[in-house]
């Protein structure tokens, strides 16, 4: 049987330093002398991978950077597998003298409200070439966009109940590591933006722009049972 694991109960661990939970995944980043360096370790990273029968995403980029995320697919979110393959991915790292970066961890996502969100769904899941997002309930409605790929954002819709006009209608949420989202938010206010609400605060906290325009820096906090 598959063991699930909450982001509460990762983040009550003191084994993994490395990594942060971002969207029901964990990422880590890890930085390389070199670009062939990094190319290694995603080598080794790959057949540790194999021996585990469980992959990772991983991106590598000039000049060193490696970003590596994990999650259990059948599951839409963490289980033991994720963890054990975490801890042999930070053994790997630390052998090798890779150094880690957790708090670039990030995972975006782009909210558009809708009156009728199975009315708009189809133009943007059309335009993005992207696929429907299994609902959490089976045979719920689909409120969300995700690549194939898994390169692109997800885009997600969120039910209104009255046009708001004088609002943006798409905002980007941006889930960032726990650890980092105080940070996050004193350095857009100090850019020139404010806080709109943090009524919701640590799930997340809305901001704006000096014209307006909204965004959402949000964390795995507050958002399930501990």
């Amino acid at each position: 049987m598959v063991q699930k694991i909450t982001a509460s109960e990762f983040h009550g661990r003191s084994d993994l330093p490395d990594w942060r939970v971002v969207l029901r995944r964990i990422e880590a980043g890890f930085r390389a002398p070199s670009f062939y360096d990094a190319a290694t370790f995603v080598g080794q990273v790959a057949s540790a991978a194999e021996r585990a029968g469980h992959h990772p995403d991983i991106d590598v980029r000039y000049p060193g950077c490696v970003y590596v995320s994990l999650t259990t697919h059948a599951t839409n979110g963490l289980t033991k597998a994720d963890v054990d393959l975490a801890t042999t991915i930070s053994e790997i790292a630390a052998d090798a003298g890779l150094t880690t970066e957790p708090w670039s961890a990030l995972g975006v996502e782009v909210a558009i409200d809708a009156l009728d969100i199975d009315a708009v769904r189809p133009f943007w899941k059309a335009i993005l070439d992207y696929e429907d997002e299994t609902p959490t309930d089976p045979g719920g409605q689909v409120t969300a966009l995700v690549d194939p790929r898994r390169i692109g954002p997800a885009f997600w819709f969120q039910q209104m109940d009255a046009p708001r006009p004088q609002r943006n209608r798409i905002h980007l949420d941006l889930s960032v590591p726990h650890d980092v989202a105080e940070q996050r938010i004193s350095d857009a206010i100090a850019a020139g933006g404010h806080l709109v609400s943090d009524d919701r605060a640590r799930a997340f906290s809305i901001l704006a722009d000096s014209e307006g325009n909204e965004a959402c820096i949000c964390t795995w906090q507050d958002r399930e049972p501990t």
